[in-house]
């Protein structure tokens, strides 16, 4: 599994034709919300969120509810992203919700002690990063190995799926992460940042 996070690299219609460059179905594409529909719509990606609000009301200006990104197309989203923390009691709320209306979770998690917290919450996908190896090159496969194996087997024996992200950028990283048990990874800009995403992707596809 591959999951492509935009983060905001790409705006207007610059997300869109990245999208477009994306040939492989089977990639997760984490967009803007505001692109959400048109992604949805016009290419066969599986489109995801980049965050959801937990907000049961329709009073609630400003947030990006689950029920709004369901109906925009989504198919599920990230949620606690080093780049955007929430509190444990959110994240479980958020999951909770999302499950309702069939929305899938890929849950993040900054270290061990967190992955562990979230693992009760039963999310689709947790995904192990390192946020100081963020957007460094230095991949997590390599600086953080150790950790990931453990991991991995924090998450044993559940139905949960095991991904990492931070610093990956090559076919080399993603069979590694392979290798010390994940079953895919977590990128950015390896591909939002690239002047070629096509070369990547297809390297690693």
């Amino acid at each position: 599994m591959i999951v492509i996070n935009f983060k905001n690299y790409k705006a207007g219609k610059n997300v869109l034709n990245l999208a477009k460059k994306i040939h492989n179905k089977n990639v997760i594409v984490a967009v803007p919300a505001v692109n959400i529909k048109e992604v949805s719509e016009k290419t066969k990606l599986k489109v995801y969120a980049q965050h959801a609000d937990y907000k049961t009301s329709e009073r609630s200006t400003g947030f990006i509810t689950p029920r709004s990104i369901k109906e925009a197309g989504a198919r599920g989203t990230l949620l606690n992203h080093s780049e955007h923390k929430i509190k444990l009691r959110e994240i479980k709320e958020t999951i909770e919700e999302c499950k309702k209306i069939n929305l899938k979770i890929i849950a993040c998690a900054s270290n061990l002690r967190e992955a562990n917290q979230i693992k009760k919450f039963k999310p689709f996908a947790i995904a192990f990063e390192d946020p100081k190896l963020i957007s460094t090159g230095k991949s997590i496969t390599k600086y953080k190995a150790d950790k990931l194996k453990k991991f991995v087997s924090l998450l044993q024996n559940t139905k949960i799926i095991p991904l990492c992200g931070a610093g990956i950028n090559s076919k080399e990283d993603i069979l590694e992460a392979k290798k010390l048990g994940c079953k895919g990874v977590l990128i950015s800009s390896a591909v939002a940042n690239s002047k070629n995403p096509e070369k990547f992707l297809n390297e690693v596809s």
